[in-house]
């Protein structure tokens, strides 16, 4: 491909270009002499890159970094191979956009990420001590092994050609690796047995390494599942989980327990009342509620567990049971929210609105449906888990406009080399 001058930019067109910083989805900003924002991949805030426009929008442009010029002092050499600047930006693998750089640094761009998304979406004070003072935790070992071993799920996908391995960075196209280095061992060494002898049928293959760390292995092709998912034994302090193997589970060897913590961390006790009603929305199989109940201190809890789907609900309801007055209700969030509004009556109502409500909604958030209908109830406090940055901003500025401050703010850096993060943020209602 010939290098081009025009000042306006096609794809395909090669440029260079200086970054600016990082922006949400494991990009960066930089800016075309044309004034266009060009958001690019594999860089690092400050480097002077070399860059392939990949697509054209109206108002941006999407780019990848073919060569750097001029490094940032953060960049390292890549943890893992297969996702480096040495393969072409088609070729490379997903799920490692941070690996370029240690994970103390890969959680410093996280955190600008979720700072500026809590003020811009949020409203919250950019100068202020919530902000000003956020950090984003590393996880035990994570330091050490530069960010790797960490993952206990993994998925490989097979095509028509019934070759087997991970998709390439934002695309459904299957790449091929040597290693997977952000896998626990004894899942990548499974894997890659996989991946060397190929299989029968198109789909994909799930591996999961629960707390006993044997490797469970399930096929599921796209005719049929080779055979219906069992369950697994997960452990957090000394409390037992049971989940399918297929059932949502924290990926990070020490993601569970962290989140555990965190929660009954957040939980501001002097809006706490012990005898109240209390929600676990988006329940999974119990583990956030059991934290709540947990750091209730009681031997029994009015705490009803949400969740929509009935398989998690069951094991929810199974793993809250050590707590007196814990229910598990297979529902959407919204519906459920709903039909309280409507059939709760006054004893219920009040005790509804002197409780804690945790949630931990999917990526997009809770949206406004659910903020709207979990406000009318006007619970005292609510503990909120975000895997998503933008949506937890998004919705703070819907909870901030019915009523809630947002109180305390934690990160967390569950997902080391890529751009994920968590974070646990306490609202309390605003008295009136």
């Amino acid at each position: 491909m010939t290098e081009t001058t025009a000042s306006e930019l096609v794809p395909g067109q090669i440029v260079e270009l200086t970054v600016g910083d990082v922006a949400h989805g494991g990009i960066f900003v930089a800016r075309h002499e044309s004034g266009r924002v060009v958001f690019v991949s594999d860089a690092l805030p400050g480097e002077r890159v070399e860059v392939r426009v990949a697509e054209v929008k109206k108002r941006f442009a999407r780019g990848e970094t073919l060569r750097v010029l001029e490094a940032a002092p953060e960049r390292q050499e890549h943890v893992w191979a297969a996702a480096s600047l040495d393969r072409a930006p088609e070729d490379r693998a997903g799920g490692a956009e941070f690996g370029h750089t240690l994970p103390e640094f890969g959680r410093e761009l996280k955190r600008r990420v979720l700072a500026d998304a809590m003020a811009r979406f949020g409203g919250v004070d950019a100068d202020g001590a919530l902000l000003g003072e956020l950090e984003v935790a590393g996880l035990p070992g994570d330091d050490e092994s530069r960010g790797t071993g960490w993952r206990t799920r993994l998925t490989l996908h097979v095509d028509a050609d019934k070759r087997v391995g991970p998709y390439a960075a934002r695309s459904h196209r299957i790449v091929d690796v040597d290693d997977l280095p952000l896998a626990f061992s004894d899942i990548e060494e499974s894997a890659l047995a996989e991946i060397r002898a190929g299989s029968r049928s198109p789909g994909r293959i799930d591996f999961v390494a629960p707390a006993d760390h044997e490797v469970h292995l399930l096929r599921r092709p796209d005719a049929k599942p080779s055979r219906a998912a069992g369950i697994v034994h997960e452990r957090v302090h000394d409390f037992a989980f049971d989940v399918n193997e297929d059932g949502f589970w924290q990926i990070h060897r020490a993601a569970a327990t962290t989140l555990f913590d965190a929660v009954g961390e957040a939980l501001d006790r002097e809006h706490f009342d012990a005898a109240a009603q209390h929600l676990d929305l988006y329940g999974g199989v119990g583990l956030l509620g059991a934290a709540l109940a947990a750091a209730a201190g009681e031997p029994g809890i009015r705490l009803e567990s949400v969740e929509v789907a009935e398989e998690a609900t069951a094991h929810a309801a199974s793993n809250l049971a050590r707590w007196e007055g814990t229910s598990a209700v297979t529902s959407a969030v919204d519906r459920y929210l709903r039909g309280l509004a409507t059939t709760a009556d006054a004893s219920l109502r009040a005790s509804l609105a002197a409780g804690t409500v945790v949630l931990d909604p999917p990526r997009s958030g809770a949206k406004a449906p659910v903020i709207d209908a979990l406000a009318a109830l006007e619970p005292q406090q609510l503990i909120y888990v975000a895997c998503d940055p933008v949506a937890l901003g998004r919705d703070t500025g819907l909870l901030r406009e019915r009523g809630y401050e947002l109180t305390r703010l934690r990160a967390f850096d569950l997902f080391p080399n890529t751009h994920h993060v968590e974070a646990v943020a306490t609202f309390i209602r605003a008295a009136h």
